[in-house]
């Protein structure tokens, strides 16, 4: 049985890091071996001035060129880097925040309707995002919000919050209310129960909400690409308006720049992942 767990955990991740590792073969190609029709696994040898010996053109030259503007485009690629951090970090610290303290007032007060409004906050994910972006669109015209970065942030915050809020919810109902109780006889105020109580309890919950919060802003494309056309752009749009370069698309920079995109994904759920592993599993097992 452990052979065969280890034979299908093998095979999946032999799967999931094909496109990552032909990615990675890409950035170190030429272009014109990245175009070739005869697929190319490793970089074409060049000629080199030494008669006895074989030289490769140069792997890295992809990542050094990603500080150039290519036609296509108005700033590099470290440019629109830098707007998809603040865009995707600041929205999901928005999201996770607010839903959390919204998904409190839910789990511990009685509200009126409360099912009723939880049900309506669900409902904001059942339309799909674009179906909105008219309005959007012309709303941002009106407050002149399009190209911006808090444009961006605001509706990304808008539609995870939902996501955060159900999320946190189940995260909160399983913390018992007697810790907070005890907290308020304590003579602790309720938003320092909130803070000193809630929020370290429910910091496992809130490390998986903002892996989800965090990809879903930093991979999003359709609203990147219809309300921004200057200095907001982020890389999914960036990668989009390369495809007008009159030059041919510089795949092997395109993959370059997907590799760095995805590294800092990457990066934070490796640091989270006790929380996200102990977040998946959380309330399955009562003590």
């Amino acid at each position: 049985m452990r052979a065969l767990r280890w034979a299908v955990v093998g095979s999946y991740l032999f799967l999931a890091m094909l496109p990552l590792a032909w990615m990675a073969l890409t950035s170190i190609k030429d272009r014109e071996d990245t175009i070739s029709q005869n697929a190319r696994f490793v970089p074409a040898p060049v000629e080199s001035t030494s008669p006895d010996s074989v030289a490769y053109p140069a792997t890295l030259d992809a990542y050094r060129t990603l500080n150039e503007v290519f036609i296509g485009a108005r700033h590099s690629f470290w440019h629109h880097l830098g707007n998809s951090v603040i865009i995707g970090v600041l929205s999901t610290l928005a999201s996770v925040l607010l839903g959390t303290a919204c998904a409190y007032g839910f789990s511990r007060f009685r509200i009126a309707g409360a099912k009723d409004w939880l049900f309506f906050i669900l409902s904001t994910r059942f339309m799909p995002p674009l179906a909105v972006v008219v309005p959007v669109l012309l709303m941002y015209r009106r407050f002149d919000l399009q190209g911006t970065h808090v444009g961006l942030i605001l509706l990304y915050t808008a539609f995870n919050l939902s996501l955060a809020v159900w999320l946190m919810k189940g995260f909160i109902d399983e913390i018992p209310r007697a810790f907070e109780e005890a907290a308020l006889v304590d003579g602790y105020s309720r938003l320092d129960a909130f803070r000193r109580i809630i929020v370290p309890q429910a910091a496992t919950g809130m490390a998986v909400t903002a892996v989800f919060c965090l990809i879903s802003a930093w991979n999003e494309y359709g609203f990147a690409m219809t309300l921004n056309s200057s200095s907001a752009v982020t890389v999914p749009a960036y990668f989009a308006g390369l495809q007008g370069n009159i030059e041919g698309m510089p795949w092997p920079q395109v993959a370059a720049g997907a590799l760095l995109f995805v590294a800092p994904i990457v990066l934070f759920t490796v640091l989270v992942r006790r929380h996200l592993l102990r977040g998946i599993t959380f309330g399955t097992i009562k003590q």
